[in-house]
């Protein structure tokens, strides 16, 4: 195995695809609490107000709901070209791009599932507005008077449709530890959690229950404290946004949390307390069997739906391929 332990430091952002752009961008703001930070042709920059980076999540418009990429920030400018260099020999290299509002050129690549992400160094920090300046110079601005407010991004989720190439392509080529994992029957994994960081995990795999490849399942944003939880379902209740499921804990990550659907379709993680965090260098991964599986998914709260498992976006059915 080629080491690249460190060279990626954490999760930049997330763009995401939405055929309601104008009420995606009303529920990420009204409801989730997040900043606009500038809009730009048929794409709306936000970020959550603990999040220092320009944007942490990026709106485009598109015909139906689904990821655009996940981007990675490297360690170094040293970092980023160990990096490409591993991608380029993987066969997953896409290229050079110049950048986008908020960050420098950045190295696109996609997971074996198809995946678009990218890796990048050079990125523009967070300028608050004088009425938005706080006193509290660890937070780079107030915190806001509306919505959750959610605090910053915390991971993504992405469907395959067989976790272990894609779980071994994140750690070969680019460094992520194994954290947890749910495995049955021959060694067959349904899922992997995985980090580069003390967090539990910044991006888990799960396989696609319908065989598709390259499908979206949740992004997440860390919220704070677990006793909220209910207060924040009262909120989304009032406001007609649908929860698809808890509040409730999942053993796996130790995450309290809430699934809703943003009006665009794209399934969203009210996601809570962290987890836990993981400082040990020599941590071994926890595997969850069958016998397991239970308290793996929940842990308490009521048990998930089937279409947690089914859906993700885009919709596709079973032998309806992505395009």
């Amino acid at each position: 195995m080629k080491m690249s332990l460190y060279d990626v430091a954490q999760l930049a952002h997330v763009e995401l695809y939405t055929p309601k752009l104008k009420e995606s961008v009303e529920f990420f703001t009204k409801i989730m609490g997040l900043q606009v930070t500038v809009e730009a042709g048929e794409s709306v920059y936000l970020r959550a107000y603990e999040d220092f980076y320009h944007h942490t999540l990026k709106l485009t418009a598109g015909p139906e709901p689904g990821l655009g990429h996940v981007a990675w920030r490297a360690s170094s400018p040293e970092a980023l070209e160990r990096r490409v260099k591993e991608l380029e020999e993987s066969g997953q290299g896409k290229g050079w791009i110049d950048g986008d509002l908020g960050h420098g050129r950045a190295y696109q690549f996609t997971t074996p599932d198809g995946h678009l992400q990218e890796i990048l160094w050079e990125v523009e920090y967070y300028n608050p507005p004088e009425d938005q300046k706080t006193l509290l110079k660890s937070r780079p601005q107030k915190r806001p008077m509306q919505g959750v407010p959610a605090r910053r991004l915390d991971h993504v989720n992405l469907m395959c449709s067989e976790v272990t190439p894609n779980k071994e392509f994140m750690a070969e080529r680019l460094g992520f530890k194994l954290r947890e994992r749910i495995v049955v029957g021959e060694e067959r994994e349904l899922g992997a959690w995985m980090s580069v960081s003390p967090l539990v995990h910044e991006v888990a795999l799960m396989q696609d229950q319908t065989g598709n490849k390259g499908r979206f399942h949740h992004i997440a944003f860390w919220y704070g404290y677990p006793q909220h939880l209910m207060d924040l379902a009262d909120l989304l209740v009032e406001n007609g946004i649908k929860i698809e499921a808890g509040p409730g804990k999942h053993g796996v990550s130790q995450a309290y949390f809430m699934y809703v659907f943003e009006p665009g379709g794209n399934r969203v993680e009210l996601f809570g307390d962290s987890g836990y965090l993981i400082f040990d260098p020599d941590w071994k991964p926890i595997t969850w069997r069958e016998e397991d599986l239970q308290e793996a998914i929940i842990w308490y709260g009521s048990p998930l739906p089937e279409e947690y498992f089914l859906y993700g976006t885009p919709d596709r059915k079973v032998g309806e391929p992505v395009v």
